[in-house]
């Protein structure tokens, strides 16, 4: 069955982003000045931490900068370095910038439909910046910033998002930064205004009585059991598995296949999921804009033949945004000719 001429659903696609996430589009197309995307194993030494962590007693150092942040943050509250430290990851974050020509955030934001959602734990600007040059060619799911972002602004009184430390010319509305939340053991979700109307979202889409959310793809996310707070809150929403059984989940990681489903297994029905190692072998590039599309053909069909959907993989070797516009294009227009726009 040829996936394109399918009748339109409005199911939601969930993507849920990680570390892994930004690290594999960095490797891919390297940020524009170079910088490295770290990890809670690298971070302290990507960032320049190291001097600041060497006035706190060895038995706090480690590998994993959560764990040690943690560890300071409890012991040392009040500590001057521990600001510094709050500092230069924000300044460090801040400065990134995705190269030109496309990356994996700008096909994963072509690939998905205004009904569709990301969330991310990430505090890099990739995802909002791709968001931001794809806006007008046609896609603009929801964003969702789990941990804060150095790109974006919140403004409180007005319930709105937008650029960080902007102001709307047209509304005079501005966008102080978001805190970001840090790497606690015991983060409180609920403290910060904006973190709180974030989640508050996410758990919208993940409760299946609120929200028609058929696949969640989890992209380079792996669920940290020291994260307790978000672990709870998303199984809370999620509900019991064993009855959200006609979800699909998707997972893309370069961990080994039986650590990345077990890191998820309070939330994957039996056998209801789909391991890859790569984004361009996952439904967001192998049926882009139609992955609710094939969730129904497997669903809804009887023969085992119409089960399965002719994909349509988005080629990965386009120079320029303009090349990977004009190839969604046609996709773009069929959704708005059904739709009557």
């Amino acid at each position: 069955m040829n996936i394109k001429d399918t009748q339109l659903s409005g199911g939601t696609h969930l993507v849920l982003l990680g570390a892994g996430a930004s690290i594999a589009s960095n490797r891919r197309n390297p940020e524009i000045h170079g910088y490295q995307l770290p990890s809670m194993n690298d971070l302290a030494n990507v960032v320049g931490l190291n001097d600041l962590l060497s006035h706190f007693p060895n038995e706090i150092a480690g590998s994993n900068f959560e764990a040690v942040y943690s560890n300071i943050a409890e012991k040392y509250p009040n500590s001057r370095f521990l600001k510094e430290m709050n500092d230069r990851i924000y300044k460090y974050f801040s400065q990134l910038k995705l190269p030109d020509e496309p990356t994996i955030y700008d096909y994963l934001i072509m690939s998905l439909r205004d009904k569709d959602v990301v969330a991310t734990f990430n505090w890099d600007p990739f995802l909002y910046q791709a968001w931001c040059r794809n806006y007008h060619h046609g896609s603009k799911p929801l964003l969702l910033f789990l941990h804060g972002n150095v790109a974006v602004g919140y403004n409180e009184n007005h319930d709105k998002m937008g650029p960080a430390n902007c102001i709307n010319k047209r509304t005079g509305i501005v966008y102080p930064s978001t805190q970001l939340l840090f790497p606690v053991k015991h983060k409180n979700y609920d403290k910060d205004v904006f973190i709180r109307r974030e989640w508050e979202m996410l758990s919208q889409r993940l409760d299946g009585n609120q929200c028609n959310t058929h696949n969640v793809t989890i992209f380079g996310y792996s669920a940290p059991k020291t994260d307790v707070e978000a672990r709870n809150k998303m199984i809370m929403a999620w509900g019991n598995y064993e009855i959200r059984n006609m979800e699909q989940f998707e997972l893309i990681d370069i961990r080994e296949e039986d650590d990345v489903v077990n890191s998820w297994k309070d939330f994957i029905y039996f056998g209801h999921y789909n391991y890859v190692q790569d984004f361009f072998e996952s439904s967001l590039a192998l049926y882009p804009r139609r992955t609710d599309e094939v969730y129904f053909c497997h669903y809804l069909f009887s023969n085992e033949e119409e089960a399965f959907a002719e994909a349509n993989p988005v080629p990965q070797n386009f120079k320029s945004l303009e090349e990977m516009w004009e190839w969604y294009r046609p996709l773009i227009e069929d959704e708005q000719k059904r739709l009557g726009r």
